[in-house]
């Protein structure tokens, strides 16, 4: 595996790939890898000539310094599993590489309603530093296919949209959430729950997992209301946000009408650690 950490080496290494025509996949991600960023190296080696993998912790799209400052970070480790998944390169940028003195930060970009709700209504300012630095990452490694976890499905949209709307020439790969056998969603943050913690955060996905059962059968308003009941009868969970929405839009929706676009969507603080989830409502 290659290891660079500017942008002239991967660029230079990567050209004689896309002048000979070869297909590069790349996941983009910030470190403290897990299982669900092993599928997503898996899936892209399957589908391409050459597998990209950058870790960088973006500060543009921290809007809580204490969050930037507790962010895991695992590089020698991380190095170490990306050799043994079999990826060909790493690129692991300074902030210094990826926004040099007097570059402006923010890509201007309207999201529409994308970003008014749920992660952009609680984290100002978040989905502006995710669209700059996937941006910056795509016009470096010029990929075929990028690849992304559903767990951040609003962060997923956004990207779409903004790919779309730049007219940038790469295909959004969007793989399944990966879960821990009790059902949590696997996340980078995880690492940083306390072993009671841990043992409490399952109850999320246990109450979106109840949520899909009586989805269709019981009003979109009572349902929620169920499920925020729910989520605050734990009393080491602090609730950010449960929305029942529209899969498209991500705007909430009141009834069942477009019920194949419906999805619950969960942030939850667990002690200093956010925590977020998704399940789709009628697959």
């Amino acid at each position: 595996m290659e290891e660079f950490s500017t942008i002239t080496e991967t660029r230079n290494y990567l050209s004689e790939f896309l002048a000979n025509g070869k297909s590069i996949g790349f996941v983009p991600t910030m470190g403290a890898l897990h299982a669900g960023h092993l599928s997503l190296i898996s899936r892209s080696k399957s589908e391409n000539d050459l597998t990209v993998c950058s870790i960088f912790v973006n500060p543009t799209q921290f809007n809580n310094k204490e969050d930037l400052q507790n962010y895991p970070r695992t590089m020698a480790r991380d190095a170490v599993v990306l050799r043994e998944a079999g990826c060909d390169l790493l690129f692991a940028p300074s902030a210094t590489e990826m926004y040099p003195e007097g570059e402006s930060a923010g890509l201007a970009l309207d999201f529409g309603k994308l970003d008014k709700v749920m992660e952009g209504k609680f984290r100002p300012g978040h989905f502006s530093g995710v669209a700059t630095i996937v941006d910056k990452l795509l016009a470096i490694v010029k990929p075929t296919r990028a690849y992304f976890g559903k767990k951040d499905f609003q962060q997923l949209t956004i990207i779409r949209h903004m790919v779309k709307t730049l007219d940038i020439p790469v295909e959004i790969v969007a793989s399944e959430i990966v879960r821990e056998p009790d059902g949590l969603a696997m996340s980078s943050r995880n690492m940083r729950l306390t072993i009671a913690e841990r043992n409490i955060a399952p109850k999320i996905y246990q109450v979106l997992a109840k949520l899909k059962e009586k989805s269709g059968k019981v009003p979109v308003p009572e349902l929620r209301e169920w499920a925020m009941k729910k989520i605050r009868e734990v009393p080491e969970f602090r609730l950010d946000y449960l929305e029942i929405g529209d899969n498209e839009s991500l705007q909430p929706v009141s009834n069942w009408s477009h019920k194949s676009r419906a999805m619950a969507f969960i942030a939850v603080f667990l002690g200093d650690v956010r925590l977020i989830d998704n399940i789709e409502l009628f697959l």
